[in-house]
């Protein structure tokens, strides 16, 4: 049986030539949670990528010019701000394939009046060497890296575009690629529209591919980010010039710090000196864009660690559902075939040497989201609809797993250091049955030490579910493994 999941599985290339191409092997099952970084394009000593940046600067000073206007239309703020995402590219964050909801409306107004006001001077700053459209994210709430990296990819659509058609007439075979009509490739300042293409790219399941280069992506947050303003505060006040200033930004933050600060008084304290010397975050970019060499350095780690996890490491587990064929021939409720898949990723994980898919260099990597798409990889032919982070109105629950109305089960994933593990043991699940009208449900719990495993059955104790059925813990640890001393994880 053969599960295809990555572009080189379905387009039938050796990895070592995506590799060597510079492009990232993307799963064409569900989003990888990778993006583009638009400081890599500013950073860059590559040319093509410089060049890259200057247009996503050229098309928000066109935007920064129209919005000295005030108001703008509908039609207008659907057309030059509300992107759909470019799901052909396989990054992101969607749960479910990569169907994401792209550029909304909150986004597209918050940009629209930032550069009529706060963003004016846009293209024009004293402080910076460049100007970046990720201070959006510093100064405006509900603006994030999704935002900024579907807004870049659609400003370097054409390139993305190019890149792959050019792999694609080099690398793939004729009968899998097409000649496709593009939308939305680049826009014309004359006619001020988006302009629509035509490219020969990777074609499957009725529709195109996209190939992104390594060296431009990143994962979990832009170089330039609200959260390290907090973090680097010590450090950006040298950046300073102006002495004066530099002494009054330092004696603000430390008068507004109480004694025995916490982590939250700290960036309390940070955002009343944003408030009083608006400033400091141009001080800020400044202090990021003379550390640069870092956010490269630090993405290519990122991203190699991505790869490790979901591609080379998915592919061992790939490799084990190949070899349990009576394990998709089945016609049981979809609680039953739920329990049996979690119970293989379980068996796979504790005895198969699974448990190294979730260490980097001998360090546990606890994310909650990397053991959801593990789970997704192991719905293959399957007769049921396997739906990832449903929301019906009362939060999001991880899967749910229907045939029809009258057989629903849903599955939660947590990590037993989760701080809100009891809570939603007590609470969330049985709300989350309500809304679906079910009350079939599987609480996942993933540990990685002794401690761990004492508090989850500490929990389960006093709520009275520890001998639940529907409960299934999950043994990552690495000190308790035959093999982990031969496997070096």
């Amino acid at each position: 049986m053969q599960l295809n999941v990555y572009f080189s599985d379905f387009f039938e290339v050796d990895p070592m030539i995506l590799e060597e191409y510079g492009a990232f092997d993307v799963s064409l099952i569900n989003d990888l949670p990778l993006f583009i970084d638009p400081f890599l394009l500013f950073n860059s000593d590559k040319k093509e990528y410089q060049l890259l940046h200057n247009g996503i600067l050229k098309y928000l000073r066109f935007l920064r010019d129209k919005a000295q206007g005030g108001r703008i239309s509908d039609g207008l703020l659907k057309a030059w701000y509300m992107f759909p995402e470019i799901k052909q590219n396989w990054f992101g964050f969607c749960k479910n394939g990569n169907g994401g909801s792209g550029l909304g409306r909150d986004f597209a107004i918050a940009l629209h009046e930032n550069l009529g006001n706060l963003f004016s001077s846009f293209g024009q700053e004293q402080i910076t060497d460049s100007s970046h459209l990720e201070k959006l994210c510093i100064i405006k709430d509900k603006v994030g890296r999704d935002n900024i990296s579907d807004f870049t990819t659609r400003l370097i659509h054409e390139f993305l575009l190019t890149y792959t058609q050019t792999f694609a007439v080099t690398h793939l075979k004729p009968g899998l690629t097409k000649a496709v009509a593009v939308q939305n490739v680049k826009f014309n300042y004359i006619t001020e529209t988006w302009e629509s293409g035509s490219f020969t790219l990777p074609f499957i399941n009725g529709d195109y591919v996209l190939l992104t280069p390594v060296d431009i992506l990143t994962k979990d947050d832009t170089w330039i980010n609200k959260t390290d303003i907090v973090k680097d505060f010590s450090s950006i006040p040298d950046c300073i010039d102006n002495d004066q200033l530099r002494a009054q930004i330092n004696n603000y933050f430390y008068s507004a710090l109480p004694e025995n600060a916490s982590a939250k008084d700290r960036s309390h304290a940070v955002s009343k000196v944003v408030t009083q010397f608006p400033e400091f975050i141009d001080y800020y970019i400044k202090y990021k864009e003379q550390n640069g060499e870092k956010a490269e350095a630090s993405s290519i780690e990122k991203v190699r660690e991505s790869a490790t996890l979901y591609v080379e490491q998915f592919k061992q587990f790939i490799h084990l559902l190949k070899e349990e064929t009576e394990f998709y021939n089945t016609s049981i409720d979809t609680f039953e075939e739920s329990m049996s898949r979690v119970i293989f990723m379980k068996n796979v994980i504790e005895k198969n040497d699974g448990y190294r898919i979730f260490y980097s260099n001998g360090i546990a990597i606890k994310k909650e989201e990397d053991l959801q798409l593990l789970y997704r990889l192991t719905w293959f032919a399957s007769v049921s609809d396997v739906n990832r982070e449903v929301n019906n109105g009362r939060g999001p629950v991880d899967y749910k797993v229907s045939r029809g109305n009258k057989d629903k089960t849903l599955i939660e994933f947590k990590l037993a250091s989760n701080s809100q593990l009891k809570k939603n043991l007590q609470n969330q699940v049985a709300i989350y049955e309500e809304a679906n009208e079910t009350n079939k449900s599987i609480k996942v719990i993933m540990y990685f030490s002794e401690s761990e495993y004492l508090r989850v059955n500490k929990i389960l104790n006093e709520l009275n579910l520890h001998q639940s059925k529907n409960i299934v813990l999950i043994d990552a640890r690495n000190d308790n493994k035959p093999s982990a001393s031969k496997a070096g994880a």
